[in-house]
């Protein structure tokens, strides 16, 4: 079964905007005013009047109409039953022989009437309650029905907000700065984030390790000026022995024998301070 495409909103706009009959609107057609005779056309000019200013369909039109056709049915409902009972009594009264009740056909009578009085008061009960649920339901779709109206015409002005929004979206695009050559900014957002995160975690790394050595620079410092002491006299002797030499190759131009002496103690101080300071691990 392939499976169901979404509609274009164009698609879903037409159908939205297509008309619909509804039932509703059938009745109240059924119900209009311009059905009825002459004479109830005129009793009811004065409310179908205002239905036809805001339209058969507003829900304070209907009501009114409602108002207007039960007092409309009650005297119409009074007038048939004084008409029916004229007719019978007349109807009795001109029988040849006339007909005669007795009053235990009359007793019968009135309790079939009470019977069906009785029913006739739970039926309407009955249709009091559906009224009642039908105007709470048509109160609803009414307004759902405004709701719907109101957004299918903000639904209408979507695709020209879109084309501007589109056009802006160009148009920014067109006037933004040209691109810089470093890949990494032309990454995209999530992978831009995930960057900048790796930056951080090795910036907290090198923090850490800076935090670190900073630490252990007073004790690298003291270590040096130990050091520092500790070179001082070897300098002193470094310097004499470095005379000494000099004033013994002198004396070895000269031809003295006392000269290859001190040469070679020289040489052994020489090597004595490298192996110190090797040792010490101090540049010469």
């Amino acid at each position: 079964m392939a499976p169901r495409t979404a509609p274009t909103p164009a698609a879903a706009l037409e159908q939205l905007q297509k008309p619909k009959n509804f039932k509703l609107l059938a009745i109240a057609e059924t119900l209009s005013p311009k059905d009825l005779p002459q004479s109830a056309q005129k009793r009811s000019s004065a409310v179908s009047d205002d239905s036809e200013q805001n339209g058969d369909t507003h829900p304070a039109a209907l009501e009114a109409d409602l108002v207007h056709y039960k007092e409309l049915f009650s005297k119409l409902r009074f007038s048939y039953v004084e008409q029916v009972t004229k007719e019978k009594f007349l109807r009795g009264i001109t029988d040849n022989p006339p007909r005669l009740v007795e009053a235990a056909e009359i007793e019968e009578k009135e309790k079939e009437i009470l019977a069906r009085k009785a029913d006739l008061k739970e039926r309407k009960l009955e249709v009091a309650e559906i009224l009642r649920m039908l105007e709470e339901k048509g109160k609803e779709l009414a307004l759902r029905y405004e709701g719907i109206q109101l957004r299918t015409a903000q639904l209408e002005s979507l695709p020209v907000e879109i084309e501007n929004l589109e056009a802006n979206i160009a148009r920014l695009k067109d006037e933004q700065t040209p691109l810089s050559d470093n890949p990494e900014l032309a990454l995209p957002l999530p992978e831009t984030l995930r960057l900048l995160q790796n930056r951080e975690s090795e910036l907290e790394a090198l923090n850490a390790e800076l935090a670190t050595l900073q630490s252990t620079l007073p004790n690298r410092a003291r270590d040096l000026e130990k050091l520092e002491r500790e070179l001082k006299p070897l300098e002193t002797q470094r310097q004499g022995t470095m005379a000494a030499a000099k004033e013994a190759r002198r004396r070895r131009e000269e031809g003295g024998g006392v000269g290859d002496e001190l040469e070679e103690r020289g040489r052994w101080l020489r090597a004595s301070e490298k192996a110190l300071r090797d040792m010490l691990e101090v540049e010469g």
